[in-house]
């Protein structure tokens, strides 16, 4: 019995392989979409993943709120437990963490009117009105607000009760003020109150866009203030444990229990939340389009093998074994498959590597994961050409002689 060396096979599966030149990079390309889409996907997973993470912690990861804990009474209403003191800002700031504080409160101003001019006729259209928030000096830095034009109140006008408020970009357009250098007044009913500020963005409570915002001390004097509703703080990344332990202990020493601290995880859980789930539908994807490069393979190998029964036949007769056969045409699978694999591997890489440049993002690569997806490439032809490899050496050598003729 004839043996074929290992030589003998290379040089056979080369010359299948090569024989067909269009066929080859049609059958190597859609190896390669499956292993750089694999490389891609899972890349660019972990790529999203840390630039979510980095994002997050740009503001999400640096902001905590406290509020009063609530009770639901008999009558189905919440109720709240304690009282945030009105020194809060000064409580928290002594924390380690908290870099930024502001006491905030929605304004009962009892339906009275807001506007730029003083309200002649009482039974003019009403349109509607930007709401009233009070809050302390230090809302910009807690909320990460930006001023378009003028200043933001100070402690000193919180302290006197002074008449002055900072509008939000809306609620200026909306009363038609645009700057500050000539002091306009709005009123809230008959009272006037100078305008000093206008916000033009808060990376958080973006509502306050829309509202008059003024002192708490002038809130208190003017229009019965009773208590703040919440502390914005901006922490330091990775301190939110700390903060959500020691806030409600700072601002209620006897009942800690009776204030509600929203705190972020810390980076490290984040980010690991955040790669879990982005790499489960990345996956996904690079499954699918592995499948579909095996396929390719299957497909291309099994009608390779229908081409060539007169070749198959030949060779058994010559005393070629089925096992030769279906070696040869195994090999061929798997150098197509090995070498698409190592393409599509190069090519996820380049991919991967220049949508991060051209997004200014850090590139992020698992190397052992690129080696391993253009191995699985040479995995792919070994499992996609088996059955065609089957089929070749199942044929009888009479049968393929005459299929071949």
């Amino acid at each position: 019995m004839s043996r074929l060396s290992v030589r003998d096979l290379a040089v056979e599966a080369s010359h299948g392989i090569g024989a067909r030149p269009g066929r080859l990079f049609l059958t190597i390309l859609g190896t390669v979409l499956g292993i750089a889409a694999l490389v891609v996907t899972m890349g660019m997973a972990q790529t999203g993943a840390g630039q979510i993470a980095r994002q997050f912690d740009a503001v999400g990861a640096t902001q905590a709120v406290a509020k009063p804990g609530s009770t639901q009474t008999m009558s189905g209403e919440n109720r709240a437990k304690a009282q945030l003191p009105w020194d809060s800002p000064d409580r928290v700031q002594r924390l380690a963490g908290v870099e930024a504080a502001a006491l905030l409160a929605d304004v009962d101003v009892a339906g009275a009117r807001i506007s730029a001019v003083p309200i002649i006729d009482p039974t003019a259209v009403e349109g509607v009105s930007p709401k009233v928030v009070a809050t302390s000096p230090e809302l910009l830095e807690a909320v990460r607000g930006e001023l378009l034009t003028g200043r933001m109140f100070d402690a000193g006008h919180d302290a006197r009760a002074d008449r002055v408020v900072v509008l939000g970009a809306d609620a200026a357009e909306r009363l038609g003020i645009n700057r500050v250098d000539s002091q306009p007044s709005i009123f809230i009913g008959d009272r006037a109150y100078t305008v000093v500020g206008i916000l033009e963005d808060t990376a958080r409570r973006r509502d306050l866009l829309d509202a008059v915002v003024l002192p708490l001390g002038t809130a208190r004097a003017d229009l019965g203030l009773e208590a703040p509703s919440e502390l914005q703080m901006k922490i330091a990344v990775g301190s939110g444990g700390v903060v959500k332990d020691q806030v409600p202990v700072a601002l209620s020493p006897n009942a800690p229990e009776n204030v509600d601290v929203q705190a972020p995880p810390t980076g490290g859980e984040l980010q690991r939340n955040i790669r879990g789930d982005i790499n489960i539908v990345f996956i996904a994807l690079g499954g699918v389009a592995l499948i579909v490069g095996g396929l390719g393979i299957a497909n291309v190998t099994l009608l390779s093998v229908m081409e060539r029964v007169g070749e198959i036949g030949l060779r058994r007769a010559l005393g070629a074994t089925r096992g030769q056969v279906a070696t040869q045409f195994i090999v061929e699978s798997v150098v197509v498959g090995l070498l698409g694999g190592l393409i599509g591997a190069a090519l996820g890489v380049f991919v991967v590597v220049g949508v991060s440049v051209a997004q200014e993002w850090t590139p992020i690569i698992d190397m052992p994961l690129a080696i391993g997806s253009a191995l699985l490439g040479g995995v792919i032809g070994l499992v996609a050409g088996a059955y065609p490899a089957m089929k070749a050496a199942s044929l009888e050598p009479v049968a393929a002689l005459r299929g071949g003729l």
